[in-house]
């Protein structure tokens, strides 16, 4: 039996000894089962609230059965189309009106906030605001990894996956991870089985902006990976000393 098989069968015993516990190749391991309970997701709950660090898109109409919208430039402020920030302390700062706070509320909370502020200076204004950076990230075993951008307020994963090009052929598919930031409660943790329509529930397809989607390995890719790093050094010393191998059985 040559050295490498040797290698490999042993890097194949250490590893299953290893992913017995948690592994160095998988993210978002936890020890916390609780953690991974489904949670409910709610029509209420999916109603995205804006925070610090958003961009928002704001447009002010001054007559709104005439559609006459305000421009901002002439107000005193230039509306670009990266929007308004909403600074670390949740405000906006808006032309005659000025600071407003609008994190904690959502899109429609926050339009009436700035239309009752106007109010004072126009006779009916109207506010039309969005979120421009409402988004989705989905990793792991999918095709196209990387960032969804939401142009609504909910996602199922479905939708998300699709998004990101499906799953590949090492995906996990009965254990889903789904992180989300419940404001009460921190970062929470729930796994959805796609392989069984019977367990599944809307509610618990359901994705909020910023949620963060992994697709996990299955047992085999993280085992070819855990041995082509197991191999690589002993495959690098195998060719630089192969010539001087061959020096020498070419002498003998």
């Amino acid at each position: 039996m040559s050295k490498k098989i040797v290698l490999t069968i042993l890097g194949f015993f250490l590893l299953m000894n290893g992913c017995s516990e948690s592994s160095n190749y998988k993210l978002m391991q936890t020890k916390n089962a609780e953690s991974k309970k489904p949670t409910k997701v709610t029509s209420q709950s999916i109603e995205y609230r804006i925070l610090s660090q958003d961009r928002l898109n704001i447009i002010l109409y001054k007559n709104p059965e005439q559609n006459a919208a305000v421009v901002l430039q002439d107000l005193g402020q230039k509306m670009n189309s990266e929007g308004i920030l909403v600074n670390a302390a949740g405000y906006i700062t808006m032309p005659l009106v000025g600071k407003i706070k609008v994190a904690g509320l959502t899109q429609t909370q926050a339009a009436d906030r700035i239309t009752e502020a106007y109010k004072t200076y126009l006779r009916t204004p109207s506010v039309y605001l969005e979120v421009m950076n409402k988004r989705i990230y989905v990793l792991g075993e999918v095709k196209n990894p990387g960032v969804v951008k939401l142009d609504k307020e909910k996602m199922t994963l479905f939708e998300a996956l699709a998004f990101a090009g499906d799953l590949k052929d090492s995906a996990v598919r009965d254990n889903i991870i789904i992180v989300s930031n419940d404001p009460q409660n921190g970062l929470v943790m729930r796994s959805v089985d796609l392989t069984s329509f019977d367990t599944m529930n809307y509610s618990e397809l359901m994705l909020r902006p910023n949620d963060i989607v992994y697709v996990q390995p299955d047992g085999w890719k993280e085992f070819r990976v855990a041995s082509n790093n197991l191999t690589a050094p002993f495959e690098a010393i195998s060719k630089i000393a192969s010539p001087f191998v061959t020096i020498k059985y070419l002498k003998d």
